[in-house]
């Protein structure tokens, strides 16, 4: 019985995990990479239609979304936490207490502390997946007990660390910090990606920006038009009072690091990213003059394919690369 640690942790076929999304991976794209073997994530804001700071209609949103991923797979899955800190704790409290009630298998907890909910959710029988940017921070999440840690490097979409490692790096770095499974992000989008990821160290993989760009995502029609077009360097990181954050180039960008370039203060540039979010591009359509988050794998994605079809094409292309990997690497086996 050939085994892999994420796998038997999660009960899933293949150690892929669809990375949640704001405004973009709601319940149809969850269930879809579910029932094809992977591990489908609902992530924030997901089916809604406006942004609000109502905390019962947080709870609430993703308690539909649960309902409707129930509906449509037994499969296993998961839902993302956002920690957050200070006033931002009682959205994601409410966030888990959703949770417990709903017995969702499996929290990817992001953006907080490792032991903020590590315990609560544990204790309701929920493995908790700890996203993590460091080595160090990969150790204070095993300490804290989580079953496993998501890393993603430099080149992944949306909000990391300041310290700009690239998943070539962070993986093995991680992977050699702890014992737990880990699993990783960051310019993963085929086979190829997969293979490298498992060299590296990691038991699973953690993939977003493909699976942004399927007919299940909720992003909108103009967001995955404007990824497919995408070429080469199209992706820049962009400097946030507490984080980085990688978007596609567009308008939204050239204005901000303008702003920033000009001595913009961090005040001056969150009214202008509030003017122009995701909500304005995944959701309103804007998607040259709003914040696109992406990663660097937008470069290799080529047209819109469904999820499933994404799904079987990372596991039937994986022999075929594994092959072609074994014989670039037979001369080195030649003397043994």
């Amino acid at each position: 019985m050939v085994k892999n640690r994420i796998c038997e942790l999660l009960g899933i076929r293949y150690p892929i995990i669809q990375a949640p999304m704001n405004w973009v991976s709601g319940a149809d794209l969850v269930a879809t990479v579910s029932k094809a073997g992977g591990l489908g994530t609902l992530g924030p804001n997901a089916g809604s239609e406006g942004i609000t700071s109502d905390v019962e209609l947080t709870g609430e949103r993703v308690r539909t979304q649960i309902t409707k991923i129930k509906s449509l797979t037994d499969a296993p899955f998961a839902v993302n936490v956002v920690a957050g800190f200070g006033e931002d704790l009682v959205y994601s409290k409410k966030v888990v207490e959703v949770l417990i009630e709903e017995k969702v298998p499996v929290a990817i907890v992001s953006v907080g502390r490792p032991e903020t909910y590590t315990g609560v959710l544990k204790d309701a029988g929920i493995k908790v997946l700890h996203a993590i940017s460091t080595p160090r921070h990969g150790q204070k999440a095993q300490d804290a007990g989580v079953d496993g840690v998501i890393c993603e490097g430099f080149e992944a979409g949306g909000h990391k660390g300041f310290t700009e490692l690239t998943t070539m790096v962070l993986t093995p770095m991680v992977a050699d910090a702890v014992s737990i499974p880990v699993v990783t992000g960051g310019g993963i989008g085929d086979a190829r990606g997969v293979i490298a990821a498992l060299a590296l160290g990691a038991d699973g993989v953690y993939m977003g920006t493909r699976f942004m760009v399927t007919p299940e995502s909720e992003s909108h029609d103009n967001v995955k038009e404007a990824v497919v077009k995408g070429e080469g360097p199209c992706t820049v990181s962009l400097p946030k009072e507490f984080m980085l954050a990688r978007d596609l180039k567009n308008n939204f960008t050239s204005k901000y690091l303008g702003m920033k370039t000009d001595g913009a203060s961090f005040e001056e540039l969150n009214a202008y990213h509030d003017a122009h979010s995701q909500f304005h591009a995944q959701h309103l359509g804007q998607a040259d003059e709003a914040e696109l988050c992406c990663g660097q794998i937008a470069g290799l994605i080529s047209e819109v394919k469904p999820a499933e079809e994404v799904m079987n094409d990372l596991v039937e292309n994986i022999s075929k690369r594994f092959e072609e990997l074994k014989h670039k690497a037979a001369v080195f086996f030649e003397s043994l």
